[in-house]
Protein backbone atom coordinates (compact mmCIF):
# COMPACT_ATOMS: atom_id res chain seq x y z
CA UNK A 1 0.00 0.00 0.00
CA UNK A 2 2.52 2.21 0.47
CA UNK A 3 4.34 1.77 -2.46
CA UNK A 4 1.24 2.29 -4.20
CA UNK A 5 0.62 5.35 -2.69
CA UNK A 6 4.38 6.98 -3.37
CA UNK A 7 3.65 6.13 -6.83
CA UNK A 8 0.84 7.68 -6.71
CA UNK A 9 2.23 11.17 -5.87
CA UNK A 10 3.97 11.92 -8.66
CA UNK A 11 1.01 10.78 -10.82
CA UNK A 12 -1.23 13.57 -9.05
CA UNK A 13 1.67 16.23 -9.15
CA UNK A 14 1.98 15.72 -13.41
CA UNK A 15 -1.78 15.71 -13.12
CA UNK A 16 -1.65 18.93 -11.32
CA UNK A 17 1.70 20.53 -13.41
CA UNK A 18 -0.33 19.53 -16.58
CA UNK A 19 -3.80 21.40 -15.33
CA UNK A 20 -1.55 24.62 -14.60
CA UNK A 21 -0.37 24.16 -18.33
CA UNK A 22 -3.55 23.83 -19.75
CA UNK A 23 -5.22 26.55 -17.88
CA UNK A 24 -2.27 28.90 -18.66
CA UNK A 25 -2.16 28.02 -22.09
CA UNK A 26 -6.51 28.81 -22.68
CA UNK A 27 -5.55 32.10 -21.10
CA UNK A 28 -2.72 33.07 -23.11
CA UNK A 29 -4.79 31.99 -26.23
CA UNK A 30 -7.90 33.76 -24.81
CA UNK A 31 -5.87 37.38 -24.15
CA UNK A 32 -4.45 37.02 -27.57
CA UNK A 33 -8.01 36.43 -29.29
CA UNK A 34 -8.75 39.36 -27.80
CA UNK A 35 -5.74 41.76 -28.36
CA UNK A 36 -6.54 40.90 -32.29
CA UNK A 37 -9.95 41.76 -31.63
CA UNK A 38 -9.80 45.19 -29.52
CA UNK A 39 -6.07 45.41 -29.03
CA UNK A 40 -4.26 45.40 -25.15
CA UNK A 41 -5.73 48.58 -24.60
CA UNK A 42 -9.48 47.59 -24.46
CA UNK A 43 -9.44 44.53 -23.24
CA UNK A 44 -10.02 43.66 -19.60
CA UNK A 45 -9.20 40.72 -17.47
CA UNK A 46 -12.72 39.93 -16.98
CA UNK A 47 -12.81 39.23 -20.38
CA UNK A 48 -9.93 37.17 -20.42
CA UNK A 49 -11.32 35.24 -17.81
CA UNK A 50 -14.89 34.86 -19.54
CA UNK A 51 -12.98 33.95 -23.31
CA UNK A 52 -10.93 31.26 -21.23
CA UNK A 53 -13.91 29.70 -18.76
CA UNK A 54 -11.71 30.93 -16.07
CA UNK A 55 -12.50 33.50 -12.95
CA UNK A 56 -10.67 36.81 -12.63
CA UNK A 57 -8.57 34.99 -9.50
CA UNK A 58 -7.24 32.10 -11.75
CA UNK A 59 -5.73 34.75 -14.24
CA UNK A 60 -4.15 37.09 -11.75
CA UNK A 61 -2.61 33.65 -10.17
CA UNK A 62 -0.84 32.90 -13.70
CA UNK A 63 -0.23 36.35 -14.54
CA UNK A 64 -0.11 38.67 -11.84
CA UNK A 65 0.72 42.25 -13.54
CA UNK A 66 0.14 43.39 -17.29
CA UNK A 67 3.87 43.52 -18.19
CA UNK A 68 3.45 39.06 -17.32
CA UNK A 69 0.59 38.92 -19.38
CA UNK A 70 2.14 40.40 -22.29
CA UNK A 71 5.28 39.22 -22.32
CA UNK A 72 3.48 35.89 -22.67
CA UNK A 73 1.17 36.92 -25.05
CA UNK A 74 4.44 38.20 -27.43
CA UNK A 75 5.86 34.85 -27.05
CA UNK A 76 2.82 32.91 -27.79
CA UNK A 77 2.06 35.01 -31.11
CA UNK A 78 5.59 35.00 -32.40
CA UNK A 79 5.34 30.95 -32.04
CA UNK A 80 2.21 30.70 -33.77
CA UNK A 81 3.17 33.20 -36.72
CA UNK A 82 6.69 33.75 -36.71
CA UNK A 83 8.52 36.38 -38.50
CA UNK A 84 10.72 36.41 -41.62
CA UNK A 85 13.79 34.74 -40.95
CA UNK A 86 16.63 37.31 -41.48
CA UNK A 87 19.54 35.05 -41.25
CA UNK A 88 17.78 33.16 -44.69
CA UNK A 89 18.08 36.76 -46.18
CA UNK A 90 21.86 37.37 -45.43
CA UNK A 91 22.84 34.41 -47.13
CA UNK A 92 21.68 36.50 -50.05
CA UNK A 93 24.45 38.43 -51.53
CA UNK A 94 23.20 40.75 -53.84
CA UNK A 95 21.80 43.55 -52.28
CA UNK A 96 19.02 44.49 -54.60
CA UNK A 97 18.06 40.56 -54.71
CA UNK A 98 18.19 40.43 -51.00
CA UNK A 99 15.37 43.55 -50.57
CA UNK A 100 13.20 42.21 -52.97
CA UNK A 101 12.78 38.89 -51.38
CA UNK A 102 12.71 39.70 -48.16
CA UNK A 103 10.11 42.91 -48.13
CA UNK A 104 8.00 39.98 -50.02
CA UNK A 105 8.77 37.98 -47.54
CA UNK A 106 8.06 41.20 -45.03
CA UNK A 107 4.92 42.52 -46.03
CA UNK A 108 3.26 38.37 -46.53
CA UNK A 109 4.03 38.47 -42.72
CA UNK A 110 2.43 41.92 -42.28
CA UNK A 111 -0.94 40.72 -44.60
CA UNK A 112 -1.39 37.51 -42.17
CA UNK A 113 -0.44 39.18 -39.16
CA UNK A 114 -2.05 42.99 -39.74
CA UNK A 115 -4.47 42.90 -36.73
CA UNK A 116 -1.89 42.23 -34.26
CA UNK A 117 0.63 44.94 -35.64
CA UNK A 118 -2.51 47.27 -35.80
CA UNK A 119 -4.29 47.03 -32.85
CA UNK A 120 -0.40 46.98 -30.63
CA UNK A 121 1.18 50.35 -32.81
CA UNK A 122 -2.13 51.86 -32.40
CA UNK A 123 -2.04 50.98 -28.21
CA UNK A 124 1.61 51.54 -27.93
CA UNK A 125 0.64 55.29 -28.39
CA UNK A 126 -1.42 55.27 -25.32
CA UNK A 127 0.43 52.84 -22.66
CA UNK A 128 4.10 53.51 -21.73
CA UNK A 129 4.06 49.41 -21.25
CA UNK A 130 2.57 48.42 -24.81
CA UNK A 131 4.84 51.04 -26.08
CA UNK A 132 7.92 49.91 -24.31
CA UNK A 133 7.12 46.12 -25.32
CA UNK A 134 6.66 47.11 -29.31
CA UNK A 135 9.42 48.51 -28.99
CA UNK A 136 11.89 45.46 -27.53
CA UNK A 137 10.14 43.08 -29.66
CA UNK A 138 8.18 44.48 -33.24
CA UNK A 139 9.86 47.40 -33.56
CA UNK A 140 13.68 46.46 -32.67
CA UNK A 141 12.99 43.57 -35.02
CA UNK A 142 12.04 45.63 -37.83
CA UNK A 143 15.44 48.27 -37.67
CA UNK A 144 17.48 44.57 -37.69
CA UNK A 145 15.88 44.23 -41.05
CA UNK A 146 16.30 47.22 -42.46
CA UNK A 147 19.74 46.75 -41.39
CA UNK A 148 20.08 43.85 -43.21
CA UNK A 149 18.82 45.58 -46.20
CA UNK A 150 21.55 47.74 -46.00
CA UNK A 151 24.48 46.07 -45.70
CA UNK A 152 26.43 45.90 -49.14
CA UNK A 153 24.87 49.39 -50.21
CA UNK A 154 27.00 51.98 -51.59
CA UNK A 155 28.29 54.39 -48.86
CA UNK A 156 27.58 57.70 -50.65
CA UNK A 157 24.41 59.42 -49.04
CA UNK A 158 23.97 56.57 -46.74
CA UNK A 159 22.22 58.30 -44.47
CA UNK A 160 19.20 58.57 -46.99
CA UNK A 161 19.41 55.02 -48.04
CA UNK A 162 19.15 54.08 -44.75
CA UNK A 163 15.85 56.54 -44.23
CA UNK A 164 14.24 54.53 -47.41
CA UNK A 165 14.79 51.29 -46.11
CA UNK A 166 13.73 52.21 -42.82
CA UNK A 167 10.30 53.65 -44.75
CA UNK A 168 10.49 50.03 -46.71
CA UNK A 169 10.30 47.87 -43.79
CA UNK A 170 7.53 50.16 -41.89
CA UNK A 171 3.89 48.47 -41.46
CA UNK A 172 2.02 51.43 -41.69
CA UNK A 173 4.16 52.02 -45.11
CA UNK A 174 2.58 48.28 -46.27
CA UNK A 175 -0.58 49.12 -45.02
CA UNK A 176 -0.90 51.93 -46.99
CA UNK A 177 0.11 50.54 -50.05
CA UNK A 178 -1.46 47.63 -49.58
CA UNK A 179 -5.33 48.45 -48.56
CA UNK A 180 -5.40 52.42 -49.88
CA UNK A 181 -3.69 51.62 -53.08
CA UNK A 182 -4.29 47.94 -53.53
CA UNK A 183 -1.25 46.71 -54.28
CA UNK A 184 0.36 43.18 -54.06
CA UNK A 185 2.68 42.62 -51.72
CA UNK A 186 5.36 41.67 -54.66
CA UNK A 187 4.37 45.35 -56.41
CA UNK A 188 4.44 46.87 -53.01
CA UNK A 189 7.78 45.63 -52.55
CA UNK A 190 8.94 46.64 -56.11
CA UNK A 191 7.56 49.84 -55.51
CA UNK A 192 9.83 50.11 -52.42
CA UNK A 193 13.09 48.88 -53.92
CA UNK A 194 12.77 51.58 -56.46
CA UNK A 195 12.84 54.41 -54.22
CA UNK A 196 15.58 53.05 -52.68
CA UNK A 197 17.11 52.59 -55.70
CA UNK A 198 16.45 56.14 -56.91
CA UNK A 199 17.73 57.15 -53.74
CA UNK A 200 21.04 55.46 -54.66
CA UNK A 201 21.08 56.64 -58.04
CA UNK A 202 20.68 60.16 -57.05
CA UNK A 203 23.02 59.78 -54.90
CA UNK A 204 25.60 58.85 -57.36
CA UNK A 205 24.35 61.71 -59.57
CA UNK A 206 25.22 64.26 -57.11
CA UNK A 207 28.32 62.78 -55.83
CA UNK A 208 29.97 62.15 -59.59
Amino acid sequence: MSVARNGARPYRQKLRADRYLETRRRIVEAAVELHLERGPVRTSIGAIAERAGVSRITVYRHFPDARTLLEACARHSREVNPPPDLDRWRRIADPNERAQFGLVELYGHFRRTEAGWSNILRDAELVPLVRELAEERRVAYLRRARDVFLAGRPGSRRKAVRAALGLAVDFRTWQTLARRHQLSDREAAMLMLQLVRSVEGTSRDVNG
